[in-house]
């Protein structure tokens, strides 16, 4: 029996699976003069290209070896890059605020994993306890995964959204990890959308410059035409309508422009998913899949800029990956945590508005494990 066997994987998934401060610079607030235009609706679901590519945008760059376990290579490889997979990570021990008053376990087997992507990872035993630092998380996203595994959602939170932090009142939600580390960022979400965080995955955007290096660049599809200064990146860079070939800092700077849009962190979020559609979508092709060196080279690039929770190792990312096997087309949604426009704080900041109604409608699907019908009645379907 081969590894792909043992995991409850067949040659059919292989093939599958490789056809498709609160104070910052003024650049980096929302654009307060787009208020009064921005629809307070929410935006529209993303819709990725494959099984593969969308199960793997769940969580980025920590589910690659679900790729790799899915069918890019069989027998000694798979289990090479597992290994490498948890040497190369940095494990976050203390991920998790104390059990006493966060919601339970779901009682159906629904899963939570939250996504970090922050602007500088700082030093790794500052992660591994949990404690605060002066990072902000500038791209964070809730993956849900049905009880059932027939369905998944993605949700993108505003890292400016304005909601309440445990213990210090209300500010940004992304300001939580630098507050408190990884254990304040979860009980944020847990209390803004009231369901329990089951893992947790940081991932660097330096490493993203990485990445696309490794794979010798990605195709990436722009909704808009624009320039990014990058000030830090030797700039500026400019970006056309449609598909952008990008490499190193040039894809490190559209995935964090901001200022270049008119709705500021709402375009920002579009172009980050777009970017790692873009990565994934290179990772599943077949020149990729069928290249050990390239696949390791993605590998090796990838992980240390990755930190997981402890339980969130190689193998259950494998286990993880075989639950979802079944996933098809149109099975994953993609959308907003529902906001309601932008404003300013009580103390002159930039905020975006939560939708309230909206998100306790959220919160009732999440718990129910009916998201999918709550973008139904929410959204319409595409």
């Amino acid at each position: 029996m081969d590894d792909l066997t043992a995991l409850g994987l067949g040659p059919d998934d292989a093939t599958d699976a490789s056809s498709s401060d609160d104070r910052r610079d003024e650049r980096d607030e929302p654009d307060e003069r787009d208020a009064r235009d921005r629809p307070r609706g929410r935006r529209g679901r993303r819709r990725p290209r494959s099984r593969a590519a969308r199960t793997l945008l769940a969580v980025g760059a920590a589910l690659v070896l679900m790729l790799v376990a899915a069918g890019v290579a069989a027998g000694g490889f798979a289990l090479h890059l597992a290994s490498s997979w948890d040497d190369s990570t940095t494990t976050l021990d203390d991920a998790f605020p104390a059990d006493a008053g966060r919601p339970a376990p779901a009682a159906d087997g629904s899963v939570n994993l939250l996504l970090l992507g922050s602007d500088s990872r700082g030093d790794a035993t500052t992660l591994d306890d949990g404690s605060p630092s002066d990072q902000r998380t500038d791209t964070m996203m809730l993956l849900h995964v049905d009880a059932d595994r027939q369905h998944a959602s993605v949700m993108s939170v505003m890292r400016d959204l304005w909601v309440p932090i445990p213990g210090r009142g209300d500010g940004k939600v992304n300001s939580a990890f630098a507050h408190g580390g990884s254990p304040l960022a979860v009980q944020t979400v847990e209390a803004l959308l009231g369901a329990r965080v089951d893992h947790v995955a940081i991932i660097d955007f330096e490493g993203f410059a990485d990445m696309t290096t490794a794979l010798g660049g990605v195709d990436v599809v722009s909704e808009k035409a624009f320039r990014s200064a990058a000030p830090d990146r030797g700039a500026p860079y400019d970006y056309v309508q449609g598909v952008n070939h990008l490499e190193g800092d040039a894809a490190l700077a559209f995935v964090r422009e901001r200022a270049a849009f008119a709705d500021a962190d709402f375009q920002r979020v579009e172009n980050q998913q777009a970017f790692l559609e873009g990565v994934l979508g290179t990772l599943v092709s077949r020149d990729t899949l069928t290249d050990p060196t390239r696949v390791t080279g993605f590998l090796t690039a990838t992980a240390p800029h990755v930190t997981v929770d402890a339980g969130l190792d190689a193998a259950s990312l494998v286990s993880l990956g075989a639950s979802l096997r079944s996933v098809r087309p149109g099975d994953v949604d993609f959308f907003t945590v529902p906001t309601a426009g932008t404003g300013t704080s009580h103390d002159g900041q930039s905020i975006v508005l939560p939708d309230d109604a909206g998100i306790s409608d959220l919160r009732d699907a999440l718990r129910d494990d009916r998201v999918r019908a709550f973008l139904d009645a929410h959204e319409g379907r595409p």
